[in-house]
């Protein structure tokens, strides 16, 4: 058995997402195979984004291909290289715009989920701010000589402070925005920590009422609905002038905007959609990543998908010299397939190594064996347009548990009784699709 090294937090975080059928937040590095020229795709966006542009991309691929897998992948990546980073899960609750604060939940989501290298799991804000401020005095005490007592040194950090929220001041927002960080310093200087919360909860969108927000930090606005998008723009800029390289936000489960029945709603959607494409795309937008999961039907229905509005369809839809067999990762779609059968192969073989690692038994499935459990799966009817890599994964951990608990247990005699079951084409079905669009 190859030696794997590999600490218990991480190989229970992978046994037990994988065995459920989701993305592991941590180990992915662990169980990672194939995906080489989309990821290459995205990192050649990221330098790109570090040096002040911008990037939107739309990873479609059907249900368990793999589209939360890369999107984590890329998350973990760009927090070590020194990026912020934001995700969060579309919804019926949660979309880009919406009349009962839709977007506005969006926003609290990415907010709540901001994560750096030293907070991967969230909450970032705090701890951004702080880090922030603390670079800030020491820069000062280094080039000026100054004490940590000093009164002048509290001056100094002021100074510094509106340097930097000066600049932003003449973006859309910019100014209340620089007026909350202000707010904020306040709070630290003077170890108000009532003054410091409200800071935050104007900066997390958790004000309901722009009274509450003037009463308490003398802002006339709160981030809504409308305008959320605009302060990603700024955070974006906000997170290169504080030393880091940009602001990326992960926006999976995209055909929750596919699913919005009401036809207005939904062209709002794409409306916003449409905002985001063209910042990103034309400049107007710096240091920000967009990177936003989908099924093709999401993208590719010409009724209620992405391509039913013709703006975003003239953008998206690849170009006439467009060879499915070269393809091409620049445009701002990415397909993923199914990954090759020599590759889950390799995937079967890491699953193997985690679980008798993580167990603490050695590992007696062989090569031949494991070949043996993907010609079963593959070989099914219909395997071809609907097996994915998420059914034979949670289907192949199942077994596992199974030999490992029930020692006396035959493998040849298990993979005769169980089935691996291919994905549904839809596993929604919605049945009578067609009257999605009336409305009682």
């Amino acid at each position: 058995m190859t030696e794997l090294k590999i600490p218990k937090r991480i190989t229970t975080a992978l046994v037990n997402s994988l065995t459920a059928g989701v993305v592991p937040r941590i180990g992915l590095e662990h169980v990672a195979v194939g995906r080489k020229q989309e990821i290459e795709a995205i990192l050649s966006d990221l330098d790109n984004i570090a040096e002040g542009g911008a990037a939107f991309k739309i990873i479609a691929g059907r249900y368990g291909s793999g589209k939360s897998f890369l999107l984590q992948m890329i998350r973990n990546y760009a927090m070590d290289r020194g990026f912020i980073v934001a995700d969060g899960d579309l919804s019926p609750e949660r979309r880009l715009v919406g009349t009962k604060g839709q977007g506005l939940a969006t926003y609290r989501e990415l907010m709540m989920n901001l994560s750096t290298r030293t907070r991967p799991d969230g909450g970032a804000l705090e701890t951004m701010l702080q880090r922030w401020i603390a670079a800030l005095q020491q820069a000062a005490m280094t080039e000026l000589g100054l004490s940590p007592t000093d009164p002048a040194l509290h001056l100094e950090v002021e100074q510094r402070i509106v340097a930097v929220t000066n600049e932003m001041q003449n973006m859309v927002h910019g100014f209340d925005f620089a007026k909350i960080l202000a707010a904020y310093w306040n709070g630290y200087k003077l170890a108000d920590d009532e003054l410091k919360q409200s800071a935050l909860r104007w900066l997390r969108g958790e004000y309901p009422t722009k009274t509450e927000a003037k009463k308490d930090l003398h802002v006339g606005v709160i981030v809504d609905d409308d305008n959320w998008y605009e302060y990603m723009k700024l955070w974006a800029e906000f997170a290169a002038k504080i030393g880091y390289k940009g602001l990326l936000l992960f926006i999976d489960e995209g055909v929750n905007l596919y699913k919005i029945t009401n036809s207005i709603s939904r062209q709002s959607n794409y409306e916003k959609l449409l905002t985001m494409f063209n910042d990103t795309m034309q400049g107007k937008a710096e240091y920000l990543g967009i990177f936003m999961g989908g099924t093709p039907q999401f993208v590719e229905d010409e009724r209620r998908g992405l391509f039913s509005y013709e703006a975003l369809r003239s953008r998206l839809v690849t170009g006439r010299y467009y060879v499915e067999a070269l393809r091409n990762y620049n445009g701002p779609i990415i397909k993923l397939d199914m990954l090759s059968y020599e590759e889950i192969l390799v995937l079967l073989q890491r699953l193997r190594l985690i679980h008798a690692l993580h167990y603490g038994y050695e590992a007696t499935l062989t090569d031949t064996q494991l070949v043996a459990f993907l010609q079963k799966a593959v070989g099914m009817l219909g395997a071809d347009e609907l097996l994915t890599t998420r059914e034979i994964i949670r289907d192949f951990m199942d077994m596992m548990h199974t030999l490992h608990q029930h020692p006396g247990t035959d493998f040849d005699t298990l993979l005769g009784e169980r089935v691996v079951q291919p994905a549904a084409s839809n596993p929604d079905d919605e049945l009578g699709d067609f009257l999605a669009e009336f409305e009682l």
